[in-house]
Formats: C-alpha cells, structure tokens, sequence
C-alpha cells in the first residue's frame, strides 16, 4: 500500500521516523496539524513508574511539541481505579487512592525530562483525569453517554474480543473502561480544545470510542492515532529483559543498566530504535544504520548515548558509557557500575548462584546455575562452572567482588 504524502510537519515526521500504524481521517488530521494541534495521550499510574514500553508514547507527545503541537499529559487517577483490560488475560489489582497518588507523583517527573511544561501556546500540561471522572454520577452518565455505545460493537473490540475468545473472564467494571477513556476526551475537548488522541495500536477501539463521541455529541473535529505495538526484532516484547522490566525511574533502574539495555540492542534493531527513540537527523541515523560488522556496536552506542542523555542527562550518560568501556574493553572498574553492598558475614560462604540472584543477575538460583554451565557466570573476570562455588576472602578484591552474567553485565559487590 503506498504511504500518503502528507504536507504537515507533524505527520511527515511521525511518518518517516516509524510512529504511524493508523489514523482516523488523515486528510483532516493533516489539514489540522497545519496549525497548533492539541494531543494527548493517557498513562494509568499501575506502578511507580512507567517502563520504555511506554517511552514510544512519551516520544510521540515530544513530537507534537517539536512540530509545534501541544501536549497533554494525562494521568489516569481516576481511570486507574478502573483497570484498562486493553492486552491482559485478567484484571489488573485495583490500587488505593493513596497508592495511585504515590504512583503519579513518581511517575510524572519523567515527563519533565521529554517535555516543556508551562502556560504558553504549545507548552505541554499535565492532568489528572480523577478531577472529573470522579465526580460523574453513575445514572447521569449512562444517560448521557452510555446511549452513545452498543454492546455489539464494544464486543468487537481487541481489548474485549481477545479475552473473551481466550475464555478469560472480563469484569463489569473493566467493560466500563473505553466509555471513561471516550469521557476523557471529551472532556479534554472541551476544556482544552484538545482534538487528538494518541497511543498504541492496542488502544485503537479505545480511541475510535473518544473520537466519534466528540463528533457526536458535540459535532467537533476529533482524531486518533495509533503507533504500531513494539517488539525487538527477534520478537520480544520491548522492555522486557531476563531481570523484569526496564523502568524510567533512575532509582528503580540506574542509568548504567538503562545505557547497557540500549547497547545490548539487537542489530536489525539500531536503525529503528534511533529513529524512534532519539533525536539525531535522519541523514545522521541512515548512516549509522549502514553500518556493518563490528562498526554497528559504534551505532548501539550512539543509541546509547542518546536515549540515556534524554531520560538522564549528559553527565550521566557519559558516566554509564566510560563505566562500560573500562569494565568491558579495558577491563578496569568504575565507581559508576552498580554496585550492591552484602552484609560480610553473608557474603562470606555464600553460593555464588544466591550471589547472582542477590545482584540482579539471575532471576532464580536456577537460572544461575544455567548460567554458569554456559559460560556465562564470572567472578573477577575467571568463568565459574560451579555456581555451586562460595565466596571466599580471597575473592574480595580491592574491597569488591566483581560478578558478570556474559558480556553485557557486571556488577560490583560490597561487603559491609
């Protein structure tokens, strides 16, 4: 199918950079974009931060800014309550307001990272859709938009479809998910003049629910925009790592491990995760992309560099890359690798299988032992067959001991 020539800064970027998977009403939305466009997407705050899976939103919103749009940045204290079934076999655990309003005061200092907050025309805001959803009466609601949906149609829906053909079961209150999220943009419509919406192919339904209620009810322009569903070339999911999620909060995930998570990325990768997830030119990306053989690791830490700079800044970053370069191309340690300190009479006589777990290294004392029949358990640089070894005094050297899963990991460890 041939691409659209679209004449909008806006969409000509999305476009050539990878983000578009579908649009509704492409020629309005381009005519539009001519213009300040106001967008939005929505994050539910299940966890005390978000995850890279959610970076690609975040850049998307970066975007609009840089092609003159204005962002909202809405955090779902009120949707959250709820549960987005969008993606899941079951219902999410439903969180106290307490914990939600822990959960968006950490989560929202990422964004300050990605976008220019302020009172100006195009500068980006942050909200909370709990300022209205909370104060919606339960038979005034269904009157006035409850009338606009059917049944038949929400049923066909991925987010519902998809459950209920995997025989799961879907509850009233996460039915009641894309009528909220469709509320959200009217509202925002209307308070805001906001007239996109944007998020993952998933929230596609979710989307088209809030774009025909605005043209509806209100007989206003609306779009939606989906990008396509990320996963690394080999299939997996993006953000996914053997040690859980790769998380934006520096205090759960530290710029070290968040550099090495871009450097590890797989080949036919580069060129894509570039265009999506930095800011250097596309002239600048083709050439790093034809990079072959060793060179390409040049490309990956470029990647590196970039997305690190962007979430941690320069100082960090430059911090994690000289840490790698003296741990794996020197052979030296850093006062910048992660480091986990163990009690010295635990550490002493310790299993290096529960040493590996204990650092991040291994999910499970199964999975060290796997490692190190591999080859890829190290302890001071020496492969360890046994992870069945224990930690002498001996292995204390220069007041760590220094583990490594393959080549992509080290970490130091502390006795105290």
């Amino acid at each position: 199918m041939t691409q659209p020539a679209f004449k909008s800064q806006l969409l000509q970027t999305l476009q050539a950079r990878g983000y578009v998977h579908q649009i509704t009403h492409p020629d309005e939305l381009d005519q539009a974009a001519k213009g300040v466009v106001t967008g939005y997407i929505g994050f539910d705050a299940t966890a005390s931060s978000l995850h890279v899976g959610s970076l690609i939103q975040i850049m998307l919103l970066r975007r609009l800014q840089q092609a003159g749009g204005k962002p909202i940045v809405v955090m779902g204290g009120g949707t959250t309550k709820v549960g987005d079934p969008s993606g899941r076999d079951e219902g999410r655990k439903l969180l106290s307001e307490a914990d939600i309003q822990a959960n968006i005061a950490s989560i929202k200092t990422v964004f300050e990272k990605f976008l220019a907050f302020g009172d100006g025309p195009t500068d980006a805001i942050l909200v909370d859709n709990d300022e209205w959803l909370s104060k919606l009466a339960y038979i005034e609601f269904l009157r006035e938009y409850g009338v606009h949906f059917t049944i038949n149609r929400m049923l066909t829906f991925d987010s519902v479809k998809l459950r209920l053909d995997r025989e799961q079961p879907l509850t009233f209150i996460e039915f009641n998910y894309m009528l909220m999220q469709a509320t959200d943009f009217l509202e925002l419509n209307r308070r805001y003049g906001c007239v996109l919406q944007m998020g993952g192919s998933d929230q596609w339904g979710n989307i088209l629910n809030g774009v025909e209620l605005i043209r509806r009810v209100d007989q206003k322009p609306a779009f939606g925009l989906t990008t396509p569903l990320l996963a690394t070339a080999s299939g997996a999911k993006m953000g996914k790592t053997a040690q859980g999620a790769v998380w934006l909060n520096a205090d759960l995930r530290s710029p070290y491990d968040y550099w090495q998570f871009w450097r590890n990325t797989e080949d036919a990768d580069v060129g894509r995760f570039l265009r999506l997830f930095t800011d250097l030119s596309l002239d600048e990306i083709a050439r790093l992309d034809a990079l072959e053989g060793s060179a390409i690791n040049d490309a990956k830490k470029v990647l590196a560099d970039e997305a690190t700079r962007m979430l941690h800044g320069e100082d960090a970053a430059r911090a994690a890359r000289d840490a790698s370069e003296k741990a794996f191309e020197q052979g030296t340690l850093s006062a910048d690798l992660p480091t986990v300190e163990v009690p010295s009479a635990e550490l002493i006589g310790m299993p290096l299988a529960n040493l590996a777990v204990r650092a991040g290294l291994a999910g499970s004392n199964g999975e060290a032992r796997r490692l190190a029949q591999g080859g890829g358990l190290r302890l001071n640089d020496a492969q360890v067959a046994d992870a069945g070894k224990t930690v002498s005094e001996a292995d204390i050297v220069d007041g760590v001991v220094k583990l490594a899963a393959g080549k992509k990991k080290i970490v130091l460890v502390k006795p105290v």
